[in-house]
């Protein structure tokens, strides 16, 4: 699955992240930054050659990639729009296996799950 094209969708201060493989599927991710919404799609815009041609699969290496190949490591707008990029990977890994990004990213821990209900109600005193 090689990165074919990265799309990205600024709507009011929200910014997504669509990414497409040669084998027709895409995943998609929020790579939001409340107030900094410009500087996160010019990120992008500057990760996107990197990404071209890369193996999809490769989810770790490419966060990796990312995050190390840069001068300036971290600070908040390289890291919303690395995890714009990481979720849309995950998005496209769970789409390429068939299962949703919940069942992909996570292990079962139990069998079942513990709950409680909390409910509150207006006393009333008998009559």
């Amino acid at each position: 699955m090689k990165i074919t094209d990265i799309r990205v969708f600024p709507v009011a201060q929200f910014v997504y992240v669509k990414i497409v493989v040669d084998e027709g599927l895409y995943g998609l991710g929020e790579a939001s930054l409340s107030g900094r919404t410009l500087a996160v799609v010019e990120a992008l815009n500057t990760i996107k050659p990197l990404l071209i041609g890369q193996d999809a699969t490769r989810i770790e290496f490419i966060w990796q990639d990312i995050f190390r190949g840069s001068f300036w490591r971290g600070g908040p707008v390289l890291q919303s729009a690395l995890a714009g990029i990481d979720i849309a990977l995950w998005d496209l890994a769970g789409k390429a296996l068939g299962a949703c990004r919940r069942t992909v990213c996570s292990a079962v821990l139990r069998a079942t799950e513990c709950s409680y209900t909390v409910t509150c109600a207006a006393t009333t005193s008998p009559a």
